[in-house]
């Protein structure tokens, strides 16, 4: 069983790898100078590739059944309703995000428009401190985490997911700080310094004027 533990964690180093390579900016600048505004379909391209390429890990990936836990009544329903509330957390938290920038739809618009901006490279970037935003910096990962770990019942294969999902939230969300710094500079480094990254700890708010 470890060994099956360790080949998925494994697959997860490859998809980690080949995503955080891809998100690369010296990747995107790189396609922008030879490809300019097509740029553009860039995101789209990265979203539907990562869908392919976790899919497909997934689907050669040993599945260990055996089992962790499976709680009884009441603990089970109590499980379930913090991952239906941790599912409402996310739907409430994507509310704050652009959903047809972070698809690549919205990029897709402006290039067909003529709007377009090359600049962006494959994303008009925006600094988000509002709503869930003000207590933890990764709100989606965070509401994944609690959606993913509070199971009924738990075997190892989604265990195996499960945790190194969490690494990869983790370590996902290091490099995706690094290019928020380069786009925001001292705003982000602030807004760093007061809001933690995966787990809100801290419960008061940020006063917003401080990062306009």
């Amino acid at each position: 069983m470890l060994l099956q533990f360790l080949e998925i964690g494994g697959l997860f180093f490859l998809f980690g790898f080949s995503h955080t390579i891809l998100a690369s900016n010296k990747i995107k600048k790189s396609i922008a100078e030879k490809l300019g505004g097509k740029i553009a379909f860039y995101r789209l391209f990265y979203n539907v590739s990562s869908a392919i390429i976790i899919a497909a890990l997934l689907a050669i990936a040993p599945k260990p059944s055996a089992r962790l836990y499976d709680l009884q009544f009441p603990y089970d329903i109590i499980i379930f309703t913090v991952q239906v509330v941790s599912l409402i957390g996310l739907i409430l938290a994507a509310r704050y995000i652009d959903v047809g920038e972070f698809l690549g739809t919205a990029q897709l618009k402006r290039y067909f428009s003529g709007t377009y901006n090359v600049e962006n490279l494959d994303e008009d970037k925006t600094l988000i401190i509002k709503g869930p935003f003000k207590y933890v910096r990764h709100p989606i990962y965070f509401g994944s985490i609690i959606f993913l770990g509070a199971r009924p019942t738990m075997d190892l294969f989604y265990f195996s997911i499960f945790f190194y999902s969490i690494i990869y939230f983790y370590i996902g969300s290091v490099f995706e700080e690094k290019k928020l710094v380069e786009e925001f500079g001292e705003k982000y480094k602030e807004y760093q310094t007061i809001v933690p990254r995966l787990f809100p700890y801290k419960f008061w708010n940020i006063n917003r004027q401080s990062f306009e």
